[in-house]
């Protein structure tokens, strides 16, 4: 008679040896890197018109055009714009300005530069009190951040003159200067004697909304389906990826992209934003800047 197996008769079983913390840790980010390039080729191999698509070459606009640098022009706000105007660009990220007051683009639905609340890099540094300044140099490459300070100013029943600001180099000198981007960020972080007025707080601390900076703007009559597709997916590559761009980029520190990329500035255009831009579009033609054109949406 077959008597029954003990325990002690069982084949011994084989645990698999735990992953440490560290080696876990290790093994995501192989996973993450794996797809991460996977990402980043599929994007190269999408083929945007050569020498038609524009940006700025700002911190805040990097994650927008995440794995197609290589198939974008860069230039500032105002000159993409000009290239715009002349047909030299197809699509190209602009002060949204560009297309309140030329009826000639159509917007990419969903994506934006903008922030809710305080932004950094778009402001009035001033030394005398803001009821007494009479005149402000002005960062020229953005219209839509001068448009911005003279209504805010002008809800506060202040109109001083606006003039160019000739050289980044004389804006410490000024006692009143209007800066936007990068060279704002050098300003606010270098020692100055100046107040700080950020745009984007005030503006979301007067109308509790958020602010549209920039947008894609589309020139009507080329088709752009292709290039939205691919500009979608850089910003949901970019977003994805944005510890990357915060952990790799040169400018500034580590801690700093991560807080101004994380916090201060988004990248979604959505109902509060339209708001937003519905209240800007209101209070450019209270205060007499016009024809404003209402912005035209595209998926």
């Amino acid at each position: 008679m077959k008597r029954d197996s003990s325990p002690d008769d069982m084949p011994g079983l084989r645990m698999t040896a735990l992953e440490s913390t560290d080696d876990l840790a290790r093994r995501v980010e192989r996973e993450k890197t794996v797809v991460t390039r996977q990402r980043e080729r599929e994007l190269e191999a999408v083929a945007l018109p050569p020498g038609r698509v524009g940006s700025v070459k700002y911190l805040n606009a990097v994650p927008l055009t995440r794995g197609i640098e290589d198939q974008i022009v860069f230039a500032t706000p105002s000159r993409l714009a000009e290239m715009l105007r002349a047909g030299e660009l197809d699509a190209a990220l602009v002060s949204v300005t560009e297309v309140l007051f030329n009826d000639l683009y159509d917007v990419l639905d969903g994506i934006a530069v903008a922030s809710l609340g305080q932004v950094l890099s778009v402001f009035l540094a001033h030394r005398s009190p803001l009821e007494q300044i009479r005149q402000v140099h002005c960062d020229t490459a953005s219209l839509t951040s001068v448009s911005l300070l003279k209504v805010l100013l002008a809800e506060r029943g202040l109109k001083p003159e606006f003039v160019p600001l000739s050289s980044y180099a004389d804006a410490a000198q000024h006692d009143a200067v209007l800066l936007i981007g990068d060279p704002a960020l050098d300003f606010l972080r270098a020692p100055h004697e100046h107040q700080i007025w950020d745009l984007g707080a005030e503006w979301s601390e007067s109308t509790k909304l958020p602010f549209v900076y920039a947008v894609w703007a589309l020139r009507r009559g080329v088709d752009t389906k292709p290039l939205c597709h691919a500009l979608r997916e850089a910003k949901c590559f970019g977003l994805e990826t944005l510890d990357y761009t915060i952990t790799s980029r040169p400018e500034y520190d580590v801690e700093f992209r991560r807080d101004y990329l994380s916090w201060h500035i988004h990248y979604h255009l959505g109902t509060d934003e339209k708001r937003g831009l519905a209240k800007f579009i209101e209070l450019l033609r209270k205060h007499g800047h016009g024809p404003i054109f209402e912005p035209r949406y595209v998926s």
